[in-house]
Parts: structure tokens; sequence; C-alpha cells
């Protein structure tokens, strides 16, 4: 698992860091190969905001978020990738299930 980090108008925090990647790890269960992660802090105005793009099997997801609270952007960024990985999973499974790969 590769995790990228990248701090705009921020300072790097470690604890940031260390939350961020237990969280993506946990997204591990849903892919077959190890996943790649960049994640982009930023502050713009008063609002915290977090970009997070996954990248695992050839596809893409992706999450932006902005709060008041840098770890609930986390949170929230991470809901929506982990929605969009375990919904292509979902669609994976039933097309295999349904058979010759038709929706």
């Amino acid at each position: 698992m590769r995790i990228s980090y990248s701090f705009r108008n921020v300072d790097s925090s470690d604890g940031l860091k260390s939350y961020a990647s237990e969280k993506i790890a946990k997204l591990q269960k849903y892919l077959r190969v190890p996943l790649a992660a960049d994640v982009t802090v930023s502050k713009e105005r008063h609002l915290h905001v977090v970009d997070i793009a996954v990248h695992a099997d050839g596809d893409r997801y992706a999450g932006r978020e902005e709060s008041e609270d840098m770890y609930a952007s986390v949170d929230l960024c991470l809901d929506k990738v982990d929605r969009q990985i375990r919904n292509a999973k979902a669609a994976l499974v039933d097309r295999k299930r349904n058979g010759n790969g038709s929706p």
C-alpha cells in the first residue's frame, strides 16, 4: 500500500498522517491488489479540505470533503470513497452471478 500526502496552506502533521493511513488501510479488504492513495490536505478560508484519490485494480475512486474540522473531513471523504469501492465491488459480483458479464 502506497500513500502519498500533500499539504497546502497547512503544516504537515504526523497525527493526521497516521489517522488517514489507518482509515485507508481498512479499504484494502475490498480490493485484491495493494492500493495506492493520494491524500491532499488544504485549508481554504476557514474550511479544512481533504481530497483523496485511491487507485487499485485499474480503477480510480475519489472524494473531496470540506468541514471545519480536519479529522471530520478525512472521515467524510473516506466514507465517500468507501461507498464507491463497495458499489463497484457489488456491481462486479452481480455481473459474475448473472453470467456473461451483462448488466
